[in-house]
């Protein structure tokens, strides 16, 4: 069988010339000042800054309205119980879990030997609540007494979430959803906190009953230091410097070397932008919206050509950058941040973060507005840029009705 061939990206566009390499792109990503985000993930876990505040016209939740997602919750009470008689897992109760954490204080969301994740903070919470056959059972073999959840989706190390989406069941008619709420607020040490958790159908499922999911990402514009000063290296840009090799004091790598021009002069760098624009990276997102498309070379660890497994291709509902402040006592008028709203039915590992950087790298260089739809035709991950941080990366919420564009927070 013939191994795929795979071509690497040229971009060849009037703006290459401007385009940051992988090396300035990280540089420019991560020489911000991160903390101020990471404290307003921190305040809006623990409920002591309404998110929504930040949006204007003032934005609704449908959780904040009192409508569940799917049926009302009588009627998904009464389809608990079989009236058949049929019993087993035709009786067991099942509970929605909406859950706050900050992503900076657990090791992603995934349970992991010797790893603080959020499942297993969750896990060892519920273990409580098992129906007396299942202890028995892990009692037999030698593990642990805890309950088992299921997620709408897991978050990496950092990545935080103001409405992640968890179920648990159990065949017990005893437990009431204030218990369960008690027992892993009073766990997780102030990093986790419930937001509300209640009775649902036997058939409910987190990740496979959601019809799309929220991502927002916050990125600080104030307090920046320049991209590069004649190219020199920065001191937190972490490289090898075994394949490093230096010209008239300039650094450069072999995989991402500075564009340079060779004139009768000597050798020149060329000057590259040291900022963007946040309506231009608006402008490249909303491209995306209402297609059905393939995000293969936005994944990261992720086959880029895959032949089992689920698709790579994403509905991509909402996709919007503004420029809003984030309250801060330094600042009267707050820190200036560019927010980025993605709404789709699924996402892709890493892909949000990538989408971030690539849009980001884009709109400084100038591209045109249909640059991301031309990326998505490389068949090589490095034409787009490398992730943006985690700390900027929060799961807002997940719905399970179809998405009305009026909940927009960006519009």
């Amino acid at each position: 069988m013939a191994s795929r061939v795979y071509v690497h990206y040229h971009h060849a566009d009037a703006c290459s010339k401007a385009r940051w390499n992988a090396r300035e792109t990280f540089r420019f990503m991560y020489d911000r000042p991160w903390q101020h985000v990471l404290d307003f993930y921190s305040n809006a876990v623990e409920g002591k800054l309404p998110v929504l505040d930040l949006f204007q016209p003032k934005k609704y939740l449908v959780h904040d309205e009192g409508i569940t997602d799917g049926m009302p919750l009588e009627t998904e009470l009464e389809t608990c119980t079989r009236r058949d008689g049929r019993s087993g897992r035709w009786e067991r109760v099942n509970f929605k879990i909406i859950l706050s954490y900050n992503g900076t204080s657990f090791d992603g969301w995934q349970k992991q030997p010797d790893l603080h994740t959020v499942q297993g903070v969750v896990e060892k919470s519920l273990g409580g609540f098992v129906d007396e056959k299942k202890a028995q059972l892990l009692k037999k073999k030698c593990k642990p007494l805890e309950g088992r959840v299921l997620v709408a989706g897991r978050t990496d190390k950092g990545v935080s979430a103001l409405n992640q989406v968890c179920s648990f069941y159990t065949w017990r008619k005893d437990i009431e959803p204030i218990e369960v709420e008690d027992a892993i607020n009073k766990d997780s040490s102030g990093k986790l906190r419930v937001v509300s958790i209640s009775k649902v159908s036997r058939s409910f499922h987190p990740n496979f009953s959601a019809k799309w999911r929220r991502y927002l990402y916050i990125f600080p514009l104030d307090g920046t230091e320049p991209l590069s000063e004649g190219g020199k290296n920065h001191e937190n840009f972490i490289f090898d410097e075994n394949r490093e090799k230096q010209r008239n004091g300039v650094i450069l790598s072999e995989d991402d070397e500075l564009e340079i021009e060779e004139t009768n002069k000597g050798l020149q760098v060329v000057e590259k932008p040291s900022d963007f624009s946040v309506s231009k990276v608006d402008q490249l997102l909303q491209k995306l919206q209402g297609k059905v498309l393939s995000y293969k070379m936005f994944a990261r660890d992720t086959k880029a050509a895959r032949n089992e497994g689920p698709p790579t291709e994403c509905f991509m509902y909402h996709a919007r950058a503004a420029e809003i402040r984030l309250s801060c006592s330094d600042y009267v008028e707050g820190r200036r941040v560019m927010c980025v709203e993605l709404v789709a039915n699924r996402f892709l590992r890493k892909m949000v973060r990538v989408l971030v950087a690539t849009s980001i790298r884009e709109a400084a260089a100038g591209a045109d507005n249909d640059a991301l739809l031309k990326l998505l035709e490389a068949s090589c991950r490095r034409a787009t840029a490398p992730p943006a941080p985690s700390e900027g990366l929060c799961l807002f919420d997940v719905g399970y009705t179809d998405f009305d564009p009026q909940i927009s927070l960006i519009s």
